[in-house]
């Protein structure tokens, strides 16, 4: 006997690896059917090829590669796993399997990132948020790699190396980290009028999310629907999240990358390990294809988005993230998205910031992941067999057996087989393309500032205030005063005023800009950017602002108890169970870590002591009833943590509930002297106080009154 010889459990491992194609139908590596794997795509007949030929470009990849680091952006990140279920079916619209039968659910991969930062940069940086979502489809992977903010900063792909070596440390110094607080990235906003509008969004409290789960998800371009007859709708993709859409502030962020700055990454995994399941509504905004050039601005310009008070988001899904990653670095560092990644009825359109794109992510796998198998990664794995000609490279995973490594071939019968459509193969939509070759921008993309006035018009009173506030301390950090005078020039063709109050602080006048930006046409006219006709027929949108957003949840929500020995346990005890019962999430918090003894001799483990924590990680506070608990609280060693606590929290508009007991805390802290006109604050002597706090935790917090703070001041 060959002692040599592998088990069967050996050989039941090897075979996971081996596949065949005797009887199969020839895919792509995302396990995609090929319908004409004889020739490229191109423009006409007789023309160019086109660089969106993900088919071939996946072929000639794999072979110029069969010889055989982080992320250059989105390098932090978070990941889960889940399932996308479909409620409506879009049929009508596509021959997208898991977008038209409403009787399965999808597997998912949901990675969240920041842009700028690198792997050991904080979570509550100011900067976009990736939401890349990968639906393990019974058709092929298809990935749909969007962000929280449903624009971009460039219209072409061409200038996204220069935005990112612009936001990114300058490289003298390698100075600052995870910050767009800079010389060199205001220096290039301010010169490319085509980002202002995502200026606007980033400076707002969009750019900072309460957690992952209350922001919401867009894939920024216009894609294509196809249905069986052919038919083509462009299509915007949502994610709108269950919990509402809530942020943090900016003075707040910046504490809590320093008490926590995974607080992001914590809050995703603790809340799937407690059963919180996150959840978002999927929905899509369809555009006929005869109604493309019906808009005040173009479809295809990626600056540029669709309101839903012209085209409403119809909700067909639910998005529910409910398994943690196994290992970090298996799955949520080694996952990889790619916008060329799609299944049969959905398409590309010819925005030239997705077409860069098309390129780009195959070419930043290959150097990222060793090469051109980074699709056998097991978290990259298509749920169904890939079959190809395609062989070797770094790191093949796959055994292949045979002698045929070609197509066509009469060797191995011919195998694998073309599929054609009606058998779920891919055909591209047929789309006649005549023009000259040029090099140059449409000038339907050259109105750089209506959509950025219609954000800021669309925001609350607060919104506006931080967004101004953002930009203060954003343009504060800039040296050249130069810089600093051509972006408030900018900001002055979006709104005279917040140009105005943001020239003051620092320290510039405000100009006008005496020259057009290179990324506008020769022959366009600046001053006819701001005219009237090119107002949008929306002046402002609901969607936009986040002060009608969900309210009525306290789902996930961190609630700080904090109490010391003597805490009436029953009150403690009851309150609990309220809050726990909405899926809220309760820490206490002692003067130690120490047990509490409570008035019933009962003990309470505390998770955080008033040292370790602050009030920035929690988005409520229950002082907890009890006067010996609030006598131990006010002694000289616990009082000035536990005022800060209660104070900080205050100023960052939180709700705040004061237990029986407590009134001496209260009179101490800065909270007494303006609570009655404070709906967030609860003290044991109200109506109803448990459900009072509940209602106030649901609302978030009262930006309202912070703006009247900043009036008073």
């Amino acid at each position: 006997m060959n002692d040599n010889k592998p088990t069967n459990e050996k050989l039941n491992q090897l075979e996971t690896h081996i596949t065949s194609n005797e009887n199969e139908k020839l895919t792509t590596n995302q396990g995609l059917k090929i319908n004409n794997n004889q020739d490229s795509l191109k423009d006409g007949e007789r023309g160019p090829t086109l660089l969106e030929d993900f088919i071939l470009r996946e072929k000639i990849t794999h072979f110029d590669h069969e010889r055989i680091p982080e992320r250059v952006v989105h390098a932090r990140g978070s990941g889960a796993h889940g399932v996308f279920k479909l409620t409506k079916s879009l049929a009508k619209y596509t021959r997208a399997k898991f977008l038209t039968e409403t009787d399965k659910e999808t597997p998912v991969f949901v990675r969240f990132s920041t842009v700028a930062g690198s792997r050991g940069s904080t979570d509550l940086a100011r900067d976009v948020r990736g939401f890349s979502v990968k639906f393990y489809t019974d058709e092929g992977n298809y990935d749909l790699v969007g962000n929280n903010i449903p624009v971009f900063f460039i219209q072409d792909a061409i200038k996204f190396p220069d935005l990112i070596h612009a936001v990114k440390p300058e490289p003298h110094n390698e100075i600052p980290q995870a910050q767009s607080a800079h010389d060199t990235f205001w220096d290039f906003i301010s010169l490319m009028p085509e980002s202002m509008h995502m200026i606007m969004w980033i400076m707002s409290d969009r750019a900072i999310p309460r957690s992952l789960s209350m922001m919401e998800g867009f894939g920024v371009h216009s894609f294509k629907f196809i249905n069986d007859e052919g038919k083509v709708h462009f299509v915007k993709f949502h994610f709108k999240p269950k919990l509402g859409v809530h942020s943090v502030a900016w003075d707040e962020a910046q504490r809590i990358s320093g008490i926590d700055p995974d607080f992001h990454k914590r809050d995703l995994w603790e809340s799937i390990e407690n059963g919180i399941f996150p959840e978002w509504d999927f929905g899509v905004q369809l555009i006929p294809e005869e109604d493309e050039h019906t808009f005040d601005f173009d479809l295809l310009d990626p600056t540029k988005l669709v309101p839903e008070e012209l085209v409403p988001v119809e909700l067909v899904g639910t998005l529910t993230l409910n398994k943690n990653p196994e290992n970090f670095f298996a799955e949520t560092e080694q996952v990889a998205f790619h916008p060329g990644h799609i299944v049969p009825g959905i398409d590309f359109t010819n925005d030239p910031l997705l077409q860069g794109r098309l390129f780009s992510y195959t070419d930043t796998q290959l150097i990222r992941l060793g090469g051109p198998n980074f699709h056998e990664i097991p978290i990259n794995r298509s749920v169904n067999t890939v079959h190809n000609n395609q062989r070797d490279g770094y790191m093949r995973q796959q055994i292949a057996k045979g002698k045929v490594s070609y197509e066509p071939n009469s060797i191995g019968g011919g195998c694998p087989f073309q599929s054609m459509m009606k058998e779920g193969g891919f055909v591209s939509q047929e789309a006649r393309v005549s023009g000259a070759k040029v090099r140059e921008r449409s000038k339907s993309f050259v109105d750089h500032y209506s959509q950025a006035k219609l954000f800021y018009n669309s925001q609350s009173a607060p919104e506006k205030m931080h967004l101004q506030n953002a930009l203060i301390f954003e343009l504060s950090k800039v040296t050249i005063p130069e810089i600093r005078e051509r972006m408030v020039g900018q900001l002055n063709f979006i709104d005279k005023d917040l140009a105005s109050n943001v020239a003051e602080k620092v320290g510039v006048e405000v100009k006008e800009l005496d020259q057009p930006n290179q990324s506008i046409p020769a022959d366009a006219d600046p001053a006819a950017l701001q005219s009237e006709e090119r107002e949008p027929k929306t002046k402002s949108s609901q969607a936009l602002s986040m002060e009608k957003t969900i309210k009525n949840t306290i789902m996930g929500r961190k609630i700080g108890f904090i109490m010391a020995d003597g805490v009436d346990a029953k009150a403690v005890k009851n309150l609990r169970k309220k809050l726990e019962a909405e899926n809220a999430v309760v820490e206490i918090i002692g003067t130690s870590l120490a047990n509490i003894k409570a008035d019933d001799q009962s003990v309470l483990v505390p998770k955080h002591s008033l040292t370790s924590t602050a009030s920035v990680a929690f988005d409520a506070l229950y002082i907890a009833a009890g006067e010996d608990s609030t006598k131990e609280l006010l002694s000289p060693e616990n009082k000035p943590h536990v005022l800060n606590f209660v104070n900080e929290a205050y100023k960052h508009c939180k709700a705040i509930y004061f237990g029986e007991g407590t009134e001496p805390l209260y009179m101490n802290s800065n909270v007494s002297m303006k609570s009655h006109i404070d709906p967030a604050i609860v003290i044991a002597e109200d109506e109803n106080p448990s459900d009072k706090f509940i209602k106030a935790i649901a609302n978030h917090r009262v930006w309202d009154l912070e703006l009247e703070r900043s009036i008073q001041n």
